[in-house]
């Protein structure tokens, strides 16, 4: 399957413009395949329409592509995301599920643009628009690079830490799906769930147990081991977590941006030895 002196360069989280990344599917597909990605997955949030264009890109390049999708939801009162690898885009109940999420993210959209307008931060909304490829997809990525390129913030960090992030001025809180209906939708659509980046979840050592016993038993599978949002200790981390519950391990840079990201794509070391990875029987 894949030797282990060269093992395949695989990257299957990462973000274009049809949601807060900056590149088109299939720019971000150059792109994966000119940094050496054999496998590569766009994992668009709550949306799918970026991945035929990705496909065909990825695939004219040599590359396997695998279809996924990153869902926004909500366990025990935080947000938690899940990515579906391998689904079919087609299927009618992700498709819908996506759907109302997306519908709560406008409103959110337009909330916090009222609160930074209270905060003396004018015309986000329309500005905030122009960084988004997808208007459905508005997000606080796209108000954070308005407020950097408008010179009110230093840095996207800045946006997020004096703005953006939860409990500042201008958070809303959005109605993502339940972590039940989220890998219900990714197993419907006959996908594989897997917990997108765990090193980022603010839980307890207790609860950060229940969340792995209560993501297996609705079925999900697998868990992000090495990921641009790990740092390198974390590696070894969820590698341990990973053996512990007998969860398939998962690679990917969530690349969004070349000034943005802390990995490009397909700038990852490999999975620790001693996982068996997600793709494991898709390649």
């Amino acid at each position: 399957m894949t030797d282990t002196n060269h093992p395949l360069n695989v990257d299957l989280h990462c973000h274009s413009n049809v949601s807060d990344g900056v590149l088109g599917p299939d720019a971000l597909a150059r792109r994966a395949h000119d940094n050496g990605v054999q496998v590569w997955s766009l994992t668009d949030h709550d949306e799918l329409s970026g991945l035929t264009d990705a496909g065909e890109a990825a695939r004219a390049l040599g590359m396997v592509f695998i279809p996924g999708v990153e869902i926004s939801a909500t366990w025990a009162g935080q947000t938690v995301h899940v990515v579906g690898l391998n689904i079919n885009p087609e299927h009618s109940a992700l498709r819908s599920g996506l759907a109302a999420i997306r519908a709560d993210r406008l409103s959110r959209a337009g909330e916090m643009a009222q609160r930074l307008d209270v905060l003396g931060i004018q015309g986000a909304y329309d500005g905030a628009l122009r960084y988004a490829g997808n208007p459905e997809l508005i997000s606080r990525t796209h108000f954070a690079r308005f407020m950097v390129d408008r010179g009110v913030c230093t840095s996207m960090q800045d946006a997020f830490d004096r703005y953006l992030g939860g409990g500042k001025p201008a958070y809303v809180r959005v109605r993502w799906a339940s972590l039940a209906d989220a890998v219900s939708w990714i197993l419907q659509a006959g996908g594989r769930a897997v917990l997108a980046h765990p090193g980022r979840y603010v839980y307890t050592a207790t609860q950060f147990d229940a969340l792995f016993d209560d993501f297996q038993q609705l079925g999900g599978q697998g868990i992000e081991v090495v990921t641009g949002s790990h740092r390198p200790a974390q590696y070894r981390q969820y590698a341990d977590v990973a053996r512990h519950y007998g969860f398939l391990a998962s690679r990917g840079s969530d690349f969004h941006a070349p000034k943005e990201s802390h990995v490009d794509l397909g700038g990852l070391p490999p999975l620790p030895a001693g996982l068996t990875p997600v793709w494991h029987d898709w390649i």
